[in-house]
């Protein structure tokens, strides 16, 4: 039987972090930058400034504030899937898949290497790949609790990310004219290089309206390996509590999270248009502003001693893994 009683914990945390994202959401209508972003910087602040208030023990706000970190962000991720269409891969040819395909694993495998290369934190470097290889925030907090990511690193993950796909806004379309991409070729390559689906919109739109429409699919595209890349995570996750023979509680708890199924679940409702387009935005909808809320609620939890510590090493890696995928796609746009 539900009990009320059960969930007052969370309430000073959830209000907060709810608070939080209102404030970043107001902001945003000010400036050009990602809601996630400012909503974890925000958060970061707040959480530090009254840093005993949300970190101290017994503290009346953590409980409240990691629920939203973990249970509502999982519930966002699950909505989320109502955005993918997997019909638009027949808007696609074979060459277009194939560089959007390969420069998914390029990215994320060289964040991989990276990361070993300036020792940061592997599962920073995980995030960081996957965030600049598939569709940035989004696949951060789709991928992050089943490689165990902490709270920190999603916050500098998703932060870094996004400055990453501020600029290329503005440096992809450079590059597309520098190297005389045509319209479609500079709409494959804003589509394939920027994280977050507005970036490379607004990149391909500010080139031409072809450049913009293939700038658009090609990025949903890419959005919709989030799925085969959140199973292969699983899979790899299973294999390695597999080798780990001493610790049989890891084997058996590790399988498909629940919040997959049902973000799978609403990828196949879209795909196949069996919900009104009105009911389909408001899910969309939903999704964004619970999003929202869970990354108020990861900035609170993060600390400035780790930022300090991982960030500027962090910035490196997502320097240079972001100016490889460039010149990656621009290779492969160039030669097929």
């Amino acid at each position: 039987m539900f009990q009320i009683s059960k969930y007052k914990k969370y309430t000073r945390g959830l209000l907060a972090s709810i608070a939080v994202a209102i404030v970043s959401y107001i902001i945003t209508q000010f400036i050009s930058f990602s809601t996630a972003t400012v909503a974890i910087i925000l958060g970061m602040v707040v959480g530090n400034y009254f840093y005993k208030t949300f970190h101290g023990d017994g503290s009346h706000y953590k409980a409240g504030v990691k629920f939203a970190e973990k249970d509502l962000l999982m519930f966002a991720i699950a909505l989320m899937g109502i955005n993918l269409n997997f019909t638009m891969l027949a808007n696609l040819g074979f060459q277009t898949i194939l560089i959007i395909v390969s420069g998914m694993v390029f990215t994320i495998f060289m964040g991989i290497l990276l990361g070993k290369l300036f020792k940061i934190n592997p599962e920073l470097s995980l995030m960081i790949g996957i965030g600049n290889g598939v569709c940035g925030s989004s696949a951060i907090a789709a991928t992050s609790g089943i490689a165990k990511v902490k709270s920190n690193d999603i916050g500098i993950s998703i932060a870094l990310v996004n400055l990453m796909g501020t600029v290329g806004i503005f440096l992809a379309p450079a590059l597309a004219h520098l190297l005389g991409f045509s319209d479609m070729q500079a709409g494959v390559f804003t589509g394939n290089t920027l994280q977050a689906v507005g970036q490379a919109v607004a990149a391909g739109f500010s080139i031409s309206d072809e450049a913009g429409h293939y700038a658009t699919v090609v990025k949903m595209g890419r959005v919709l390996l989030l799925v085969p890349l959140v199973l292969i995570l699983i899979y790899i996750a299973k294999r390695e509590a597999k080798k780990d023979v001493e610790d049989v509680a890891v084997k058996t708890k590790i399988g498909v999270p629940s919040f997959i199924l049902w973000f799978i679940f609403f990828s196949v409702i879209a795909s196949l248009g069996l919900l009104p387009k009105e009911i389909e935005t408001l899910i969309s909808t939903v999704s964004h502003y619970i999003t929202l809320i869970a990354m108020s609620a990861i900035g609170l939890m993060i600390h400035f001693g780790t930022i300090v510590k991982t960030a500027g090493t962090a910035f490196k890696v997502s320097s240079i893994l972001f100016a490889l995928q460039l010149i990656f796609s621009a290779l492969l746009i160039s030669m097929l």
